[in-house]
């Protein structure tokens, strides 16, 4: 993820937050300290949840064609400005 790259180049010390958070919300995507939420107005069915104090990861949950699992679909990384 381009986004990702970009946000960790000006950021280092954000990359294990937000490897951790990505471990989390592949375990579950619900555990408490991502604070996952889903989003409404013109995000409406994308979910959102926190890395650290102030960025944000938001994804949708899609289903496998192939396998028919539900799946998370990441969208972007940012802060809560920039990806509102």
């Amino acid at each position: 993820m381009r986004t990702l790259k970009r946000k960790v180049k000006r950021q280092p010390d954000i990359r294990n937050q937000v490897e951790q958070a990505l471990r989390q919300l592949a375990d579950d995507p619900f555990y408490p300290s991502l604070h996952t939420h889903k989003l409404t107005g013109q995000l409406s069915g994308t979910w959102a949840c926190s890395v650290g104090y102030n960025s944000r990861i938001l994804f949708e949950f899609v289903q496998n064609p192939e396998s028919g699992d539900e799946e998370i679909l990441l969208l972007t990384i940012g802060s809560h400005d920039e990806v509102y």
